[in-house]
């Protein structure tokens, strides 16, 4: 998809979608103390730093209290996170990144720099992309946390269910096109 064209889309998604992050927002804070977003550092496109915007899912003190990925049974889910990561709403502040030019709509994922050390040369091929809200890696894995036990965490996630995103992410956009864009978000909106 043409990046002016998905600006003046997410900065209109961004604008009519405004009542929708105020009532989120709230909800947010009021469920638990923290701020209402989580900032999250990750690797973008040529493995360039940037900061993804999600609505905080979890307690304040997570990064500090468990692994970099969510896992089976999380207990650092919060109750309004847990249905904010069911319905994927956490991921509409990425519309910000969309408009800055961190991500597009349709890509691979961004990853968190310290998983990214682990990465093969050829899965960094993945950084030839500017990573996405959504992909059909995310869409294949979309509760990916129910197939990582927390004790295992590390083993299930880097060596089963990364590389398999990872192949799924370059084959789409090795193909990838306005067509198939559409359909990948249309299956995101629907949950399918």
């Amino acid at each position: 998809m043409n990046r002016t064209i998905e600006y003046i889309i997410a900065l209109f998604g961004f604008l009519v979608l405004c009542p929708v992050f105020a009532v989120l927002a709230l909800a947010v804070k009021l469920d638990s103390p923290g701020p209402v977003f989580y900032r999250s550092r990750r690797a973008g496109k040529g493995e360039r730093s940037f900061y993804m915007l999600k609505f905080r899912t979890m307690r304040e003190d997570a990064h500090k209290t468990g692994p970099p990925v969510t896992t089976r049974n999380d207990a650092r889910i919060t109750r309004v996170g847990s249905l904010l990561r069911k319905t994927k709403l956490d991921e509409l502040p990425q519309l910000i990144n969309v408009i800055r030019g961190d991500m597009k709509f349709v890509g691979p994922r961004p990853e968190d720099p310290d998983i990214v050390e682990a990465y093969t040369e050829d899965q960094k091929h993945i950084f030839a992309f500017r990573p996405g809200i959504t992909s059909p890696a995310s869409l294949e894995y979309r509760d990916e946390e129910e197939h990582i036990p927390p004790e295992e965490w590390e083993r299930v996630y880097m060596k089963e269910i990364l590389p398999k995103k990872i192949r799924m992410d370059m084959e789409y956009m090795r193909k990838a096109g306005f067509r198939k864009d559409l359909g990948v978000i249309i299956r995101t909106i629907l949950n399918k």
